[in-house]
């Protein structure tokens, strides 16, 4: 191991979560939190833990039964074991609607299927912009419709929501204020992919693959990523204690398998895009552990809890709270999937850029008759 590197130890619980059914609106998005230490938690803050449990009474603590008056009287009791065990959170969360939207977007607009799709329409960033825009023409109904196809096992039951779906955005966008190109990139890959359905192969395989797309199984993908962010070097991990989930463990571990095969990949999707480093993927396994048999996760659910509700209310939690959020304003990561957090990035990464030269505008155009000319051929011959 690195002689300046020290070990780490994860902790990893999750909140909202309800499966595959996206639109539970008491629940509509999905948290993970990840509570890092130099120490093994569930031996380093045994005795304190065990202390706040005798003062009342609990046999584990449970932030959903402890409520946020009693929650209030142990703040001090979380501070002094985040001080004296080095504790950083981080926090993931995902708009579960939003995720039908883009899983819609992934699947239908992916230009090595559909031809009608440019390429730079999907593996630059200019995908968000036009993500954004399909996103308007999606009510409640279709995006309900446009899910129940997706994670349909049955190609004849699928198939045929998918079709409506698809013409009844066609008919939208040629409704809607877009610009014309805009008009056109849209209605031409919904109308190629209404006459290719089983090229596009929208729906699911069978059960496996469903959970696979879940929002769980997307916050899992952050979580282990943010981890390997987290390590200077893959060993630094001892343990990545995961919350037991009979639903979604298994895909987990499989998940976990794959990225560590991929961990001296270079992991590149497109010029301009985000890339992911795995690197630094702990060469340790999850390990999936019973709430219950774990300080760690205990502790994760209570910071989990806190910052789920200090973030929907807005920043705002009663002043006892106030050390415990203080401390991690400059430690903690947060990161969404969410369809405005990804135009407000991206817009952000636009107004940044320097005006183009003449050359680069030549250059563009070339492009774009380049990019035109093969999506009128590859129309042409589907």
């Amino acid at each position: 191991m690195n002689s300046l590197s020290r070990p780490m130890f994860f902790y990893v619980d999750e909140s909202g979560h309800t499966g595959n059914n996206l639109f539970d609106p008491k629940q509509p998005r999905l948290y993970y939190g990840v509570l890092q230490s130099p120490f093994d938690l569930d031996s380093a803050a045994a005795a304190r833990v065990a202390g706040l449990r005798n003062r009342f009474g609990m046999e584990r603590l449970h932030a959903s039964e402890m409520g946020l008056g009693r929650l209030a009287q142990i703040i001090p009791d979380l501070v002094q074991i985040q001080q004296e065990c080095d504790l950083t959170f981080d926090l993931y969360r995902i708009e579960k609607a939003d995720h039908a939207i883009i899983c819609f977007y992934d699947q239908v607009f992916d230009a090595g299927i559909n031809p009608a799709v440019t390429w730079t329409s999907y593996w630059t960033p200019l995908r968000y912009f036009l993500l954004w825009n399909l996103a308007q023409l999606f009510d409640e109904k279709t995006k309900k419709l446009a899910w129940e196809a997706r994670i349909e096992t049955k190609t004849e039951k699928a198939t045929p929501i998918f079709i409506s779906v698809c013409e009844t955005l066609c008919e939208r966008v040629q409704r809607s204020p877009f610009d014309h190109r805009t008009k056109q990139l849209v209605g031409d890959a919904l109308t190629w992919a209404i006459a290719h359905p089983d090229e596009i192969c929208y729906h699911c395989c069978d059960g496996e693959a469903v959970l696979d797309i879940s929002p769980n199984m997307i916050g899992f993908q952050f979580v282990m990523a943010g981890i390997a962010r987290r390590l200077s070097s893959p060993d630094e991990a001892r343990r990545v204690v995961v919350d037991q989930q009979t639903q979604f463990n298994r895909s987990q571990k499989a998940l976990a398998a794959i990225y560590a095969k991929l961990r001296n990949t270079d992991i590149r999707i497109g010029p301009g895009m985000p890339e992911m480093d795995l690197s630094n993927l702990p060469f340790v396994p999850p390990e999936f552990c019973a709430g219950t048999n774990s300080i760690g996760l205990e502790l994760v659910d209570l910071y989990l809890w806190i910052f789920k509700r200090w973030m929907e209310n807005g920043g705002q939690l009663p002043a006892e709270f106030a050390p415990l959020i203080n401390a991690q304003m400059d430690r903690g990561g947060f990161d969404q999937v969410s369809l405005v957090a990804l135009i407000e990035r991206w817009t952000e990464f636009y107004e940044s850029l320097p005006p183009p030269t003449a050359d680069e505008i030549e250059k563009g155009k070339r492009l774009l008759r380049d990019e035109e000319k093969r999506r009128q051929e590859g129309m042409r011959s589907g």
